[in-house]
């Protein structure tokens, strides 16, 4: 159970025939009124969903999201804006809501026209079979997937509340903003769409926007929040606290799931940067590890060839220039082994055999510190992307 895991959730997927056999059209919403927030592609290139989104959330808060996959209603002119506006009035008339009350999520193909003659009568059956059970759940991780190989859910429970939620995300994941779509739920009380977003901006800058696949970012990323306050508590500084903590909670667990089921993924490493100049310095130094070529062949490899790292480390481009970073200091450990001592080689081969890697640089010039996460790039990658769309 995930989106309806939060009290006065509903939600369901179905087969529109947008994809040959799979789940590809889903409803989630709120029973009782809600707020929220989304975070978007900062892509300059950006699909029609995208843009009512925003356009939405700026005139009403949201209740309810229709998500499809398949096809990403990007790069379609004109015609996908309207198309995407028809999805959303038709669901909002099924739903009873006002058409800005729904927000609508597409991926797939980009540059493709939205077959409406098979998503529009789809929304009748959709909506009508919305439930609140673990069923609904699981219909509606399925309906978003694309080229994942399995449903991502999560869900944590916090003092007499529940924060839930299911994303996709396999290939064209590269953070900057949001890396894929993402739908959170829960029935914590917040007040308004400013609110969900000051929560929801910090808990998706650690997680989504600290991953990485293959360094492409989307035209139609998006993270969206629904809050209804059905779990009926008295907010307190404490139970602010730990909704925080819970929402950044399904957020890293989700985040996590994405990487690890990355096109063709057959390691998932964590990059840690410490001791940077800053933290917006650690961040720029652990994406540039984290998007390598080098580094990520590497990974399939199981080769622990740390010059790599080292040689990413050094041109990571911040600011107009580069991260600071002194070689005579820096420390480098791949998974716990120290192979570099302040700029000198210990001569230690380290085990890098397994499916989970860790590479710790430390800089030693200051405080700063991010995470990464990251996949390796394998023969499959290339495979699936050489034919993606036949």
């Amino acid at each position: 159970m995930s989106v309806t895991a939060p009290k006065g959730f509903t939600a369901n997927g179905v087969h529109a025939g947008i994809r040959r056999q799979k789940l590809d059209l889903a409803i989630v919403r709120s029973t009782v009124p809600a707020v929220g927030a989304g975070m978007f592609t900062v892509n300059r290139v950006q699909a029609a969903p995208v843009k009512l989104c925003k356009a939405s959330l700026a005139l009403e808060e949201p209740w309810a999201v229709v998500a499809n996959s398949g096809n990403a209603n990007a790069c379609t002119g004109l015609r996908g804006d309207i198309d995407a506006r028809a999805v959303q009035a038709e669901a909002a008339r099924l739903l009873g809501l006002k058409s800005e009350q729904v927000l609508v999520l597409s991926t797939g193909v980009i540059g493709q026209p939205l077959p409406m003659g098979k998503i529009l009568p789809a929304l009748r059956p959709c909506a009508d079979g919305m439930a609140d059970g673990p069923d609904a759940g699981r219909r509606t991780a399925e309906a978003i997937m694309t080229t994942d190989l399995r449903s991502k859910e999560s869900v944590a429970q916090g003092p007499g509340f529940t924060v839930g939620g299911t994303a996709k995300g396999s290939g064209m994941i590269h953070p900057n903003m949001a890396t894929m779509l993402a739908i959170l739920t829960t029935d914590y009380p917040l007040a308004s769409h400013a609110e969900a977003l000051a929560l929801l901006r910090p808990a998706v800058h650690e997680s989504f926007n600290a991953i990485t696949v293959d360094g492409d970012c989307s035209t139609n990323d998006t993270v969206v929040l629904l809050a209804n306050g059905a779990s009926g508590i008295t907010r307190t500084p404490a139970t602010d606290a730990a909704f925080s903590e819970c929402l950044r909670s399904v957020c890293m667990d989700l985040s996590a799931q994405v990487v690890a089921d990355g096109e063709g993924c057959t390691v998932v490493a964590e990059v840690k940067v410490t001791g940077a100049a800053n933290d917006d310095e650690a961040r720029a130094i652990a994406q540039r590890i984290a998007t390598s070529p080098l580094v990520k062949t590497a990974l399939f490899g199981h080769d622990a060839n740390w010059g790599r790292v080292l040689s990413a480390a050094g041109s990571a481009p911040y600011n107009g220039g580069y991260a600071h970073l002194d070689p005579e200091r820096v420390c480098l450990r791949y998974n716990g082994t120290l192979v570099l001592d302040r700029g000198a080689p210990t001569g230690v081969e380290p085990d890098v055999s397994g499916t989970d890697m860790t590479i710790e640089l430390d800089l030693d010039i200051g405080d700063g510190r991010f995470m990464y996460l990251t996949s390796d790039f394998s023969y499959e990658y290339v495979r699936i992307n050489a034919d993606y769309r036949t």
